[in-house]
């Protein structure tokens, strides 16, 4: 089974040593690469790879939505966040979003076990915190959405259903952290808010996990939201894109 990763970067993925180790696990020969695939290069670098035998992929930044697109079917999670992370290459192309699993998962293993009825803080407006907002509301909690353009973060809100953060919002028993790398918070009542937050999840990892440097404060890295992402993927890669409900490439009912 051969496996890759691709976006732009990719050389500080974490996801080739996990799913090499769930190959293994699995008794499943294979092989798991992380491959370069700049903006713009999706549709033609997923057709390449399938062509050359490739049985799935997980999509990083800044690829989700190119993947999403190119999909022939979706699941209900890519279709409501309008991108995807996974997907299983075959006659058709299969596209899941894993992230919103991950998200639930980083935030159980920071000590919150059950999101419903929680208020819980997303920060950021792209793919991943969409990903996110769409599982967290599902799960029955309560998300608030916060970016630096406001203009955005209101069109997004009303889009997924949410709300959008202000100083007088409740407190959040959690924060989860869309943001890139070193992005920073020109908004002083967000950063009494998260000040005073008693768990937060920077999505990112390692040596990209710069939120708590730039709030002076401890949070908890993304690589727990990674392995449950990860996880997730490798069940789709090896039942092969098998949809409890097909969609056609515009999230209809694929005709039977």
């Amino acid at each position: 089974m051969k496996l890759a990763v691709i976006g732009d970067p990719v050389a500080h993925s974490a996801s080739p040593a996990l799913h090499r180790a769930f190959l293994a696990e699995a008794g499943i020969e294979g092989t798991y690469e992380a491959i370069r695939v700049l903006a713009g290069d999706g549709a033609r670098a997923i057709d390449d790879l399938r062509s050359r035998g490739y049985a799935g992929l997980n999509v990083t930044t800044p690829l989700k939505e190119e993947a999403y697109a190119r999909a022939d079917e979706r699941d209900a999670a890519a279709i409501a966040a309008g991108s995807a992370n996974t997907l299983v290459l075959g006659p058709r192309i299969v596209a899941y979003n894993t992230d919103g699993i991950g998200a639930i998962g980083a935030l159980r293993a920071a000590g919150l076990d059950d999101v419903a009825g929680r208020m819980i803080l997303v920060l950021g407006a792209g793919p991943t915190a969409r990903s996110c907002i769409v599982a967290l509301e599902a799960a029955g909690a309560a998300t608030y959405l916060w970016n630096r353009t406001r203009a955005t973060a209101e069109r997004l809100a009303a889009s997924l259903g949410t709300r959008v953060w202000q100083p007088s919002s409740p407190p959040p028993a959690a924060t989860l952290s869309a943001l890139p790398p070193h992005a920073t918070f020109a908004d002083a009542e967000l950063r009494r808010t998260l000040t005073h937050c008693s768990t937060i999840v920077d999505a990112n990892y390692g040596d990209r996990s710069t939120l708590g440097e730039i709030l002076d404060r401890p949070v908890h890295d993304g690589t727990d939201m990674l392995k449950a992402s990860a996880a997730a993927s490798f069940a789709r890669f090896t039942s092969r894109g098998e949809l409890s409900s097909s969609t056609d490439a515009d999230g209809r009912p694929a005709p039977t």
